[in-house]
């Protein structure tokens, strides 16, 4: 089993920035994706940012340019660094990992239980 644990969050101003992070443990073999997903309060669950064990980022249109996603595939940890966030950024943020307990295996998507990030004056 594997669990992941999110850090950061909270309420922050128009403007501000925030830093989201993320930790998995448990039993794996590899995360081949690591990243964050968001869902506002009446919305369905979003990509925010998402980035492969060799690099490659993901972000969601409404994101580019303000958030970094980044990776420490030797810790098994995800950040976030959200900058200039806006009122409509505000909702629950969740860590998703896709891993691989054994190498022949196929990915299991994991999820943190969520932090909420709210963006108001």
């Amino acid at each position: 089993q594997v669990q992941l644990v999110e850090s950061g969050g909270g309420l922050v101003q128009p403007g501000g920035s925030l830093r989201l992070s993320c930790a998995a443990s448990g039993s794996m073999f590899s995360i081949d994706v690591m990243g964050w997903y968001r869902q506002a309060p009446g919305k369905e669950r979003e990509l925010v940012a998402i980035m492969t064990s060799g690099g490659n980022k993901v972000y969601a249109d409404s994101v580019k340019g303000r958030f970094t996603i980044s990776r420490d595939n030797a810790k098994n940890t995800v950040s976030l660094q959200m900058n200039s966030l806006k009122p409509e950024d505000t909702a629950a943020y969740y860590c998703n990992a896709d891993v691989r307990g054994h190498w022949w295996e196929n990915r299991v998507k994991y999820w943190g239980q969520g932090t909420q990030v709210t963006v108001s004056s």
